[in-house]
């Protein structure tokens, strides 16, 4: 009993080890299966009225050509644009200085922390500070074919995920007795779902933020109004804090546009978009596709953005779904196997 207990202590903390040694490719091939977890709705709808190969081709095709597009649209204006910011920022500071000398408050405060002051300085220096930052973006070259190879691997590992998934779970679950198989087939497809449509619905949120700002920065008048809302789009994904973030970033692009008005309408909708988002999109998504709790959203993604950062913030919520659905399906096993079982003791006292 002792060694028994010895080997299998040995054995959880080399599992452990090793686990912490691979963490990299272990965590590439979690994104990998949401990924394919994700992809396979659209592949099986398609599978239905063509031959299944040909249906993952057509939406990792589909997949790939989505950042490609994105970058194709949103890059040409960034460059372009973000150039001219450059340039015309002396400008902007000079707007900005001169409404602050009109209100006697920010006057005050602009004159005890010399806020415009440095600005300007910091509006002089730009143009001049471009190759620097082309040095820097040169300098972040490795880390880029890294980001790349990593994107390359999590592709082509969810393309046979995809693929043959369905072949290796089967074959599993052949290994175990026919209800222990039922119940495990029963949790899985139920996991599937549950991802597969907080994915879509994730997808479809971030895709209506994208939108609605990229109407609201035009009226505005706020420049690459479309690499902008992109970015709102891209970090509306992130639970509870993304919006947040891609507001304050726009918040201070419309500091140079139309000051204080463009900001301040920004800052209202901002808000009011972001409670809208929080309070009914969300809760219908978490309703609809995870049925998770609240408390249990925040504590998970909590837990995820501290552990493994933004990929672990994006994927806590499936993440919690996965495991809470998996418990009820233990449990349910459980309590099916206790009805099954004969009431041996019982009748064995009754005939005594």
């Amino acid at each position: 009993m002792v060694l028994r207990i010895v080997l299998t202590v040995l054995i959880v903390i080399g599992t452990i080890a090793l686990v912490w040694v691979l963490w990299q490719p272990v965590t590439w091939i979690i994104i990998a299966v949401f990924v394919a977890v994700a992809l396979a709705g659209p592949v099986n709808l398609l599978a239905r009225v063509m031959p299944r190969p040909l249906a993952i081709a057509l939406v990792y095709i589909g997949v790939l050509l989505v950042p490609i597009g994105i970058s194709a649209a949103v890059m040409p204006p960034i460059v372009d644009q973000g150039v001219s910011f450059v340039n015309d920022l002396p400008s902007y500071v000079d707007d900005l200085q001169t409404e602050v000398q009109k209100n006697p408050k920010l006057d005050k405060l602009n004159a005890d922390f010399g806020v415009t002051t440095e600005l300007t300085r910091i509006a002089e220096d730009a143009p001049t500070r471009i190759g620097e930052a082309a040095t820097i973006i040169r300098d972040f070259g490795s880390s880029l074919v890294s980001s790349l190879f990593a994107g390359l691997t999590i592709y082509i590992l969810s393309i046979f995920m995809v693929a043959r998934g369905r072949h290796w779970i089967d074959g599993l679950l052949s290994l175990r007795s026919g209800r222990e198989s039922k119940a495990a087939s029963i949790a899985l497809d139920r996991i599937a779902g549950a991802v597969g449509n907080y994915i879509a619905g994730a997808a479809v949120q971030a895709v209506i933020a994208g939108l609605c700002a990229f109407i609201v920065l035009t009226i505005l008048g706020v420049p690459f109004a479309g690499a902008l809302a992109v970015l709102y789009a891209l970090l509306d994904l992130i639970p509870l804090v993304g919006a947040f973030i891609a507001g304050g970033i726009i918040l201070v692009v419309t500091l140079f546009t139309d000051f204080p008005t463009a900001s301040i309408i920004w800052f209202i909708y901002a808000s009011a978009y972001q409670s809208f988002e929080n309070y009914v999109i969300q809760p219908q998504i978490h309703k609809r596709a995870v049925a998770l709790e609240p408390f249990i959203v925040i504590v998970s993604v909590l837990f995820g953005a501290t552990l493994f950062g933004v990929v672990g913030a994006l994927l806590a919520i499936p993440a919690a779904a996965a495991l809470q659905i998996g418990a009820q399906e233990w449990w349910r096993y459980r309590l099916g196997q206790q009805d099954a079982e004969p009431p041996t003791a019982a009748a064995a006292s009754a005939n005594s």
